[in-house]
């Protein structure tokens, strides 16, 4: 215990301020400070998500009515009073009076200045911090509420645009004694104050931009010289990389400013960038800890860390690049073209991030966390470049980076890892100076799988020690699985009975599961038909219980319209939609006269070969210029994808058809797969229906598939009440047929693969548990770098012993199903489950290495078919 009281400045970002449980952390915390002899002072966020409503209102337009948005306001701030114990309505009708009054006066104008929106906005957190006040004190805290504007004033930047004077502001930092005194002179408590806003020198509201609240916490440690800053998040630490995406990642235990620093400033988002330079300036160390796990030890980031030499602490990945290339021979010896050029940039007030020169190039990356993106700024941006050169503007891209210290000694042990760039677009390398960082700036959708590559090549064999702490599996995935609905779980008996009676792997399909997926796409109201994808998988059971469902089939070969014409010799062809890609012309007539649905993706076709087509009805699939997925290789619009028709070349397709009395019937986009966002497919309904009106035939609109189903244990799923709502929206104001084409969201989870252990092995820290097959049956994980879940069913409720990577027996060093997996202590002869494998796993497996891949089996309500 220090000999006088010191300070520890404690931030609490929205979710750790959001409910009661939350709040009694925070008070065990806080006491806990106080009774070792320390002033606290906490420094608090809005509750979670209500700044981006206060911003809505704030803003010049919003889908969301005002008053909806200033009821959910309200509900949110007097549910938690009334779960914290207090009376919301006296504690902050003040509040919720001066924001219906800034409201009202900015639908009064028509527009909100950056005065009102700092002020409206900065609500958030006077309404968190006055509920958090009155809690502490019911508690026995003594707290006392603090007004930060009263003690961070901004910096006098008069000369710059009103939108970041009163939106994006920054304060001195430095030692106050006056504020130290003035707080000393109060009875021992808790202080609590606001993150987020400050006053500028006029004693108006301003705001420290969006994430601003660990930059107010900085700024209060290094006021009060306090003995560190504690920021309380809903992570515990900085890892070696996102362990929402990598479970795999480490625990930093320990970081240089410098190495926090660029890794706040490369993607990680546990830290703003600007909350370091306060305290790395007066060496005051920064804790990250974990409002979750508050036992947990976190990271320690100072100047208190020795050097271990050359080394790769971590890499991130930031997504929504925008990269500028500059081309031309004039600057080759040429004096001030740079700052020529540069000073076009700063005219068009956006700041460059990365750079790289050579004779005749120049080319810059543009962070959009530091810049407005504005297709009209970057239009005008162009046209003055052009003067200069040629200019172009290649997106979006990403910024992948190693983030270590002594980066460039260590290049030659880098080497393998480089190779994950082999055959992919590199636009532009960096090499920090300060030697903390390389970075690769590629193409956005290939910023996952790389970094999920580097990470198991520099990461796969690092053992705990005093930097690198447990995995976030370790951590959490205690459990031998977080799936407890999972209907495997519940048949795990039939399952280990189907492993009794054969030593070879299996696919198992559960029939329940399929009619319950199958339900729930037929009640999506807004969709009038829908095609199962048959190559996600053909098994004809598989076929019969979809079908026996009202679900109709998408066919992209001949092979598969044969397949469903056999198992469904009934079924009428307009339940068949062919879709193939680069076919030749046989396919399309065949189709055609079998009387099936053909879709067209290409124009050649029809122009090469108009009998084949003459007096046909057709499909078109049209290529919105952006494709959406979780892997690159699933993502089926964009120029880099050879999918579909530009709309630029529809006009000449449509001359085409007129030619030969085709009638176009309905158009199609598919974007990809895997996609959770709701707003995808009403999106591509819009997109459809303003290309219909150049075809006045048009009926049907395929928005196509790609529903997302959770990856792994705890992941939010696909919202089908809001998709249909948003559909729904969608069709009271176009009077077109809606279809889609779901494939795997209707089997994929319906299915899983079980391997028998054949060996285990250990190499040093890393664990092997090998199976009776791999890649040859499931080589999804090897292709995109999917992630399915895998649980021991002989020992399910025996805790984690081991974690280990889960291989087979392919002579590949690519042969690996799952990564760092947290498994009971696992023997030869134990069986192992593979989760949500029904989609894209036997209908592409192989026969590599002559090993066979994994049969299949369907599991109804009472017996196991074949």
């Amino acid at each position: 215990m220090p000999d006088a009281p010191s300070w520890i400045v404690l931030k609490f970002g929205g979710t750790s301020v959001s409910t009661r449980s939350r709040w009694e952390t925070i008070v065990r915390i806080a006491r806990s400070h106080r009774d070792d002899g320390f002033r606290p002072l906490l420094v608090c966020s809005a509750l979670s998500g209500v700044s981006d409503r206060l911003e809505a209102l704030a803003g010049p337009e919003t889908d969301v009515p005002a008053t909806t948005l200033l009821d959910r306001i309200r509900r949110q701030h007097l549910d938690l009073a009334d779960d914290l114990g207090l009376n919301g309505a006296n504690l902050l009708g003040e509040a919720f009076t001066t924001l219906e009054n800034r409201v009202d006066e900015i639908a009064r104008t028509g527009r909100a200045h950056p005065e009102q929106q700092a002020e409206i906005m900065a609500l958030g957190e006077r309404m968190s911090t006055q509920l958090g006040s009155a809690y502490l004190s019911s508690a026995g805290l003594s707290a006392h509420w603090l007004d930060a504007r009263e003690v961070l004033r901004a910096e006098d930047e008069a000369h710059v645009a009103p939108a970041r004077r009163y939106l994006s502001a920054t304060c001195a930092a430095y030692p106050d004694r006056v504020l130290q005194d003035h707080l000393a002179g109060q009875d021992a408590g808790v202080f609590i104050t606001q993150g987020f806003i400050a006053s500028n020198p006029v004693g108006e509201t301003v705001l420290l931009g969006r994430g601003g609240s660990d930059t107010s916490a900085a700024y209060f440690a290094a006021k009060l010289e306090a003995e560190r800053l504690e920021i309380w998040t809903d992570v515990p630490g900085m890892f070696t990389s996102n362990p929402r995406d990598i479970p795999s990642a480490r625990l930093l235990r320990r970081l240089t400013y410098a190495e926090a620093q660029e890794l706040a400033t490369m993607g990680a988002t546990v830290l703003h960038p600007r909350c370091l330079a306060p305290v790395r300036r007066y060496g005051i160390p920064l804790h990250v800890r974990s409002t979750d796990t508050p036992d947990l030890e976190g990271t320690v980031i100072s100047d208190d860390v020795p050097d271990d030499g050359p080394e790769v602490k971590a890499i991130s990945s930031k997504d929504g690049v925008t990269v500028v290339s500059m081309e031309t021979l004039g600057m080759w010896q040429q004096v001030g073209f740079l700052a020529d050029v540069f000073q076009i940039f700063k005219h068009h007030g956006l700041s460059v991030d990365l750079v790289a020169t050579s004779e005749a190039n120049v080319t810059v990356t543009l962070d959009p966390m530091a810049n407005a993106l504005d297709p009209d700024v970057l239009g005008r941006l162009m046209h003055d470049l052009s003067a200069y050169c040629e200019p172009e503007i290649i997106g979006p891209c990403a910024v992948v980076s190693l983030v270590g210290r002594h980066i460039r000694s260590m290049l030659h042990e880098l080497g393998p890892a480089f190779e994950v760039f082999d055959e992919q677009k590199v636009h532009l390398v960096s090499q920090a100076a300060s030697d903390l960082n390389f970075g690769f700036v590629v193409d956005e959708e290939q910023s996952e799988r790389l970094v999920r590559q580097l990470h198991g090549q520099l990461f796969a064999t690092r053992a705990a020690d005093a930097t690198f702490g447990p995995s976030w599996q370790e951590l959490f995935e205690t459990q031998p699985s977080t799936n407890d609905d999972a209907w495997w779980r519940e048949r795990r008996d039939d399952l280990l009975a189907i492993m009794n009676d054969r030593s070879d792997p299996v696919y198992v399909y559960d029939e329940r599961t399929l009619r319950a997926n199958a339900r729930h796409v037929r009640r999506l109201n807004a969709i009038d038909r829908t095609y199962y994808a048959v190559k996600a998988n053909p098994h004809p059971r598989v076929l019969e219980i979809l079908a026996d469902e009202g679900i109709a089939f998408e066919c992209v070969s001949p092979g598969e319209v044969e397949r469903v014409r056999d198992v469904l010799p009934g079924l009428s062809p307009d339940r068949i939609l062919f879709q193939p890609n680069f076919a030749a012309i046989d396919e399309y007539a065949g189709a055609l006269e079998q009387g099936i649905h053909v879709t067209l993706d290409n124009v050649e076709p029809i122009q090469r070969h108009p009998d084949v087509f003459r007096g046909q009805d057709l499909f078109v699939r049209v290529d919105p210029g952006r494709g959406h997925g979780h892997h690159r290789h699933v993502r089926t619009a964009g120029a880099q994808s050879k999918f579909g028709i530009v709309p630029d070349e529809l006009p000449r397709l449509r001359r085409l058809a007129d030619r030969c009395d085709c009638t176009v019937r309905g158009l199609h986009v598919h974007v990809g797969s895997g996609i959770t966002d709701a707003g995808t497919w009403p999106d591509i309904a819009g997109f459809l229906a303003s290309l219909a009106a150049d075809f006045p035939d048009v009926r049907t609109l395929n928005v196509g598939g790609g529903l997302g189903v959770p990856e792994r244990p705890n992941a939010q799923p696909l919202d089908l009440d809001v998709l249909d709502k948003r559909l729904r929206d969608f069709k009271t104001q176009h009077a077109y047929d809606l279809w889609m084409e779901p494939g795997r969201f209707l089997v994929a989870q319906a299915g899983v693969l079980l391997a028998p252990v054949t060996q285990t092995k250990s190499k040093g820290p890393v664990h092997y548990v090998g199976l009776g097959t791999g890649m040859n049956s499931l080589i999804r994980p090897a292709l995109y770098g999917s992630y399915h879940e895998i649980a021991n069913l002989s020992r399910l409720d025996e805790a984690p012993a081991i974690t280990a990577d889960v291989v087979g027996p392919i002579c590949e060093t690519g042969d690996v199903l799952g990564r760092s997996r947290r498994l009971p202590d696992t023997r030869p002869g134990d069986v192992l489950v593979i989760g949500t494998a029904g989609a894209y796993g036997a209908s592409m497996s192989n026969h590599y290495n002559l090993r066979p891949p994994a049969g299949e089996r369907v599991l109804s309500a009472q017996t196991v078919q074949g």
